[in-house]
Parts: C-alpha cells; structure tokens; sequence
C-alpha cells in the first residue's frame, strides 16, 4: 500500500557567520521558520539555527491529494525535499511507501548540447525511468511536443517555448505512485497549455498521492482533495480545502515571512 508517513520531523539549517544584526534579519527574510541562537563552543563558533519544519506529523493514503499552503518560508519546499529524500530529517522521522517523482523542474537533467532524443533518455533517468520505460513511452512524448526534426538537433538551438514544450511532455509521462509538485510546471504557449492541462490531469489520476505546494488557492482546489497550512516551519491546520484556505487568508502575513 502506498503511504506516506511523517512523525515529528524536524529540520534545521545551521547558519554560520550570522553575529551581525542586519545579516541576522536578511536570514530571516529570505528563509522564514524558527530562529534560534547557539552560544559557541569549545571546537564551534556562534552560530543562528533556522528552523525550516518543526515536528511535523502527518499520514498519506492512496488517493490523498495534499495542497501545502503557507506564506513564502513556512516551509512548503523543504517538506517537499524531505518526501524526496533530498533532506534527512535532524529529529523525528519520515516513511515513503512507493515510488516517489518530485517535479521541481520541468527538464531534469536537461543538456543543451545534447540533441532532443538524447535528452529524452537523460530526462526521463533522473525521473526514475529505466531504458525500457523511456523506449516504451518515447513516441507518446515525441508526439506530444510536437518538435519533429528539431528533436534530432541540439536543445540550445531550442527557442524557450520548445524547451518547456519537451520539458512537459518528458516530465509528465512518468508513472509515479507518490508525485511532489512545487508550485506545477510550465506548459508553454495558449494553444499547447489546453493540451497540456489534459495531459497533467491524466497524471494527477494515475498517481496514487500527490503533495503540491502552491501559492494558487484555484490550482490547490482544483488538484486536491486536502489542505495543510504551514506557518514557520510547523502545522496550523490540515483538513477540508475550503476550510484550511479560509483561514489561511484569516491570518496576518506577518505570521509568516512573505
């Protein structure tokens, strides 16, 4: 069964070289959470501790479609990057059961001197792929970017807009049980954006749990089917959309760093 189980994790950012004050609120600006101050030791200096997640405790189930709302630095992205595994929690603990596909950028792994193909192989690696896979599932994405010829030419000789066209259409043709969204991905221009709204629906539905962290209350209501708002790293709410929304635009904005 796939799960997602987090119990009292906490994560902290040591932050050295911090003694002067306005450094100390540029810190606190740019990062929100929890800070703290650390008297120097006798083999470490002084030093300010962000607290980015503390205690979080929470339990996923297939079919869970989990928005995380919170002002910029409650600490929506680092629980993110924790259910990827890209942090390791200083206390508490976190159990993925199933497989993860975090989609914090559209092209990962993207070589511009690479040509498009060659990409498609590459992307689709870092997104969990094997060989196979990337083989079985290559002509669906090559019809979907509708690149044709330029896909045997170098990515850089790429305009923006074909880039996030290839970008999208590797990105969203993978199978994950547990997807991590952090704010969703660029689909590119009008006329590909009505296709590409289709195409990250039919992904949404064939993942078991999804996690997104947006700022956008329509992208949240419409993708999810739960809400938890964060506010300096820890839990105000977890619940019904509507109601987690709802007192998330109660609260002050300087309860969390905008």
């Amino acid at each position: 069964m796939t799960t997602v189980i987090a119990n009292n994790v906490t994560i902290d950012f040591p932050i050295y070289g911090t003694g002067h004050r306005s450094l100390r609120h540029t810190l606190f600006a740019r990062t929100g959470g929890l800070i703290r101050h650390e008297p120097a030791g006798r083999h470490r200096q002084q030093r300010v501790v962000v607290r980015a997640l503390d205690n979080v405790s929470f339990t996923l189930t297939s079919g869970d479609r989990l928005g995380l709302i919170g002002h910029n630095g409650a600490g929506k992205s680092t629980l993110l990057r924790v259910l990827a595994g890209v942090y390791t929690p200083d206390s508490g603990s976190i159990r993925v059961d199933g497989r993860v596909s975090p989609l914090f950028n559209s092209v990962p792994g993207l070589d511009p001197d690479d040509s498009g193909y060659e990409n498609i192989k590459t992307c689709g690696m870092f997104l969990g792929m094997g060989f196979d896979e990337i083989n079985r599932k290559l002509q669906d994405i090559v019809d979907f970017c509708e690149l044709g010829e330029y896909l045997e030419l170098p990515v850089r000789t790429y305009s923006t807009g074909m880039v996030t066209r290839l970008g999208f259409a590797i990105a969203t043709s993978i199978d994950p049980d547990i997807l991590l969204l952090d704010e969703g991905i660029a689909a590119g221009d009008a006329r590909f954006a009505a296709r590409a709204e289709g195409r990250m629906q039919a992904l949404i539905q064939r993942t078991r749990i999804l996690v997104l962290a947006s700022h956008s209350d329509a992208l949240i209501t419409s993708m999810c089917n739960r809400a938890m708002l964060l506010e300096k790293g820890h839990i105000v709410e977890i619940g019904p959309i509507d109601e987690v929304i709802k007192r998330y635009h109660q609260r002050p904005v300087e309860a969390s760093v905008a």
